[in-house]
């Protein structure tokens, strides 16, 4: 005798919870954060080879891929920090809560996208 249904969950009957999608996102933004951060890095470098190799790096970012890489940045930072505020309170036995737990899922999420446009609206008015 067979048994069609399988001992654990898989992706065909698994339901996706905020938690989960919060995780896989934050660790995928943890790896993207890490080779800007990078980048970043070469950028701020760049200045000691000259005004020219400097300029090369402005001119990439001010065309519209330049400026959606900085917008989208900004996303994965406010993200991450969001996310790892989050997990503080976790580490301090705050929001174990399942329902506590959704509603700061939605906060993290929420929040991270109205940071990027406050960092936006800001960077734009100022600079």
């Amino acid at each position: 005798m067979q048994n069609n249904n399988p001992l654990s969950p898989h992706l065909q009957i698994y339901k996706w919870h905020i938690s989960s999608l919060l995780s896989i996102t934050h660790r995928v933004v943890g790896v993207i954060n890490f080779f800007a951060l990078i980048v970043i890095c070469f950028w701020a470098i760049s200045l000691f080879f000259g005004e020219n190799f400097y300029q090369s790096f402005e001119k990439i970012l001010n065309t519209f891929f330049g400026k959606f890489l900085i917008i989208s940045l900004c996303w994965t930072f406010s993200f991450q920090i969001l996310n790892e505020i989050r997990h503080l309170a976790w580490d301090a036995g705050f929001g174990f809560d399942l329902k506590i737990a959704k509603i700061t899922g939605v906060i993290t999420l929420i929040g991270s996208f109205i940071l990027t446009i406050l960092f936006y609206l800001v960077g734009r008015n100022f600079f």
